[in-house]
């Protein structure tokens, strides 16, 4: 790609959006467009924050600067990865995480949760322990401890790569006394434990789905997206087991985005509230600890 023209931070932003939309590339990691997709990584090779003042856009790039910038940009067309991977950085709920290929990208809606502290949901009160099942980087766990500085937090993750990536951003924001990081398959390492809430972005998108799925997605770990039974393995065992973990006053919320419409479809009677987010995002249901007690018979059938 030829950029003797390119002079400054500007051009080059201006330019990597329109390569990546010559070169039809897929957004939805953290960013929708090809722009706010080319302004993080060209402040990233620069090692500049989001924060720039506007002036130091028409700021000139050394010629090792250009180098970065456009093997960076030129990575992100050809390896069709995630810019999180790329910068090893996502944000959620307004806090900064380490990511890399041994986890989702964070871009849950539950964001908009933690930052109400779970209200009206739970009284705060009565809001202490909270579980972040399936947790992969740690983000949702991490983010309601950092906006509620009271709660003690446990992630929970099948999977050992994505603990260690958990782990890394408990480090990164000092949460070592109030947050733990579980290796277990769902809850069977948590014999005993309660909680007032039990907040869960398991995977939930069927075999046939992912593989009609951008390329963006295939470059995420298929541990974290794909389940069986139509999208509903997990999700289906969460139902089943989950009031045997919350205090009387908890509470159960999951995502299952896409499959939704699979969820009423196989409990047409259970009253899920589903959840409606001023940001966007849809797919996020609610149970109290007496409505999956209520129903535990279809869950278990």
């Amino acid at each position: 790609m030829t950029t003797e023209s390119l002079l400054t931070i500007r051009d080059f932003i201006r330019w990597g959006a329109s390569r990546f939309n010559e070169a039809g590339l897929f957004f939805g990691h953290g960013t929708d467009n090809s722009l706010d997709e080319a302004v993080a990584l060209v402040l990233h090779a620069l090692h500049l924050g989001a924060d720039l003042p506007p002036l130091y856009l028409d700021a000139r790039l050394t010629q090792d600067e250009r180098e970065e910038v456009t093997s960076l940009i030129q990575r992100r067309i050809d390896e069709r990865i995630p810019a999180a991977y790329l910068t090893h950085e996502a944000w959620f709920a307004g806090v900064a995480f380490y990511v890399d290929e041994r986890v989702l990208v964070p871009r849950s809606p539950i964001a908009e949760l933690l930052e109400a502290h779970f209200q009206p949901w739970v009284a705060e009160e009565n809001l202490h322990r909270v579980l972040d099942l399936c947790t992969g980087s740690g983000c949702i766990g991490i983010a309601a401890a950092i906006h509620s500085p009271w709660l003690e937090v446990d992630l929970v993750d099948i999977s050992q790569d994505a603990l260690q990536v958990a782990e890394k951003n408990i480090e990164k924001h000092q949460l070592s006394d109030q947050v733990n990081a579980i290796h277990s398959d769902l809850f069977s390492a948590l014999q005993g434990e309660r909680y007032d809430i039990i907040v869960s972005n398991p995977p939930y998108v069927n075999v046939a789905e992912m593989n009609g799925l951008a390329d963006e997605y295939q470059a995420e770990p298929r541990l974290g997206l794909v389940a069986d039974d139509h999208g509903l393995q997990i999700v289906n065992k969460i139902l089943s087991e989950a009031a045997q973990h919350l205090n009387p006053h908890g509470v159960l919320i999951v995502e299952v985005g896409s499959s939704a419409e699979t969820v009423l479809e196989r409990y047409p009677n259970v009253p899920f509230v589903w959840l409606d987010f001023e940001r966007g995002g849809d797919g996020v249901f609610l149970l109290t600890v007496e409505q999956l007690a209520e129903f535990s018979d279809q869950f278990n059938s």
